[in-house]
């Protein structure tokens, strides 16, 4: 069989308008608001070989096409299946950097080797998990007449809950108070009852180490499953995090704002984390999420993958040591937020019903990632773009 070469890589960048979203107050998080628009953008990757063969990803943001300007020319000429060769190439290239263009490319060339070998990503990894089960993550809370209480929480949960979902986890306003966060946090638990797993995360908006330790004695009381990225260290302080630890008996679940394998076992050694976290956009694919999982499981630990899409379901259906596939961002009043589901012609979705009655999504069967997406769609929405050769 005749090894392919990449012959060129085209990035397109689309814009979409969703509907009935706008910013908290502080203009970071994406939050329910009537009647408002919020322009999203996707970043389709394309990486074509001189025997016709695409490998295909949709996703990512501007830091990742920021960062491949730097490095995308290097590969034209090279085999895209010897992945873990340009895992470490782009690794050395990007050391001033925080490596957030390697997952734009890692994640096409698994799409474009499981198309050479008639494969899909799961069985190249070697996995074995048809279904996944899912948990709600909620988008944060509003005051639009969304999220926007603790009892609007607790009904949110219930109504996951009655679709299937065995897992529930709360994103909190940018104006909160401590005592607000306490009530929504045992009113939450008090309307699921304990057969449900509930988890927190306040996306590093607490204020202080003593916030952060307040909350977490109340999901101590609720009997949480996590505490995710609690404050303003903004989730990379080991130290600050193994004393959080200590004081408290929910699990923390930490490492989504750091990159690649060196820093999340840095984090794991100093004792900073239960639960470890890893996202194959941000951690360098399907190669460097692959090796973030696999540290863990031989410290004994659980890794959980943030966010959802295709490359997730494959990622998760070969890992032994994860639990839970995060249906993310979730709202009683809005539809998914996440990428525009008009970017795949093949039916795949994700969102609030994207579940079966088990409270599971199943991985998607083909080569590759399984995926069709709508170039047509996606390159009438185009706003931008480029390509290397």
């Amino acid at each position: 069989m005749t090894k392919p070469i990449v012959h060129s890589i085209e990035v397109v960048v689309s814009q979409f308008k969703l509907p009935d979203l706008g910013v908290d107050t502080a203009g970071y998080s994406l939050v329910y608001q009537p009647g408002g628009t919020k322009s999203v953008k996707a970043y389709g990757v394309r990486i074509v070989c001189d025997d016709g063969l695409v490998g295909e990803y949709v996703g990512g943001d501007a830091v990742g096409l920021a960062q491949m300007n730097k490095f995308a020319d290097t590969l034209i000429g090279k085999s895209p299946l010897q992945r873990e060769l340009i895992y470490n190439d782009l690794k050395r290239c990007l050391r001033k950097f925080d490596k957030m263009g390697m997952g734009m490319v890692d994640l096409p060339l698994w799409d474009l080797a499981g198309k050479y070998y008639g494969a899909s990503v799961s069985e190249l990894l070697g996995g074995w998990r048809k279904r996944l089960p899912a948990y709600a993550s909620t988008m944060s809370g509003d005051r639009n007449g969304g999220l926007d209480s603790p009892e609007a929480f607790a009904e949110f949960a219930v109504q996951c809950k009655s679709l299937g979902y065995q897992g529930y986890k709360l994103h909190v306003w940018d104006d909160y108070s401590v005592r607000e966060l306490t009530r929504t946090i045992l009113a939450v638990r008090k309307a699921v009852g304990d057969d449900m797993h509930l988890m927190l995360d306040p996306a590093c908006k607490l204020q202080t180490f003593t916030e952060a330790l307040e909350v977490g004695r109340a999901c101590d009381e609720a009997n949480y499953l996590w505490y995710e990225d609690p404050y303003r260290d903004t989730g990379i302080s080991s130290f600050s995090h193994r004393m959080l630890r200590e004081k408290l008996k929910t699990p923390l679940c930490q490492t989504e704002h750091i990159r690649g394998v060196e820093e999340h076992v840095n984090f794991i050694v100093a004792g900073g984390t239960d639960i470890v976290r890893t996202d194959a956009e941000y951690d360098g694919g399907i190669t460097g999420a692959m090796k973030i999982a696999h540290a863990a499981e031989g410290f004994g630990l659980d890794v959980e993958i943030h966010g959802p899409g295709p490359m997730h379901r494959h990622l998760m259906s070969a890992l032994r040591n994860s639990n839970y596939y995060e249906m993310s961002l979730v709202h009683p009043k809005t539809p998914q937020i996440g990428r525009c589901q008009e970017i795949y012609a093949c039916g795949y979705r994700d969102g609030l019903t994207a579940i079966d009655a088990d409270g599971m999504v199943a991985v998607p069967e083909g080569p590759g990632f399984g995926v069709v997406y709508d170039w047509d769609f996606i390159r009438a929405h185009q706003v931008d773009g480029k390509i290397f050769n």
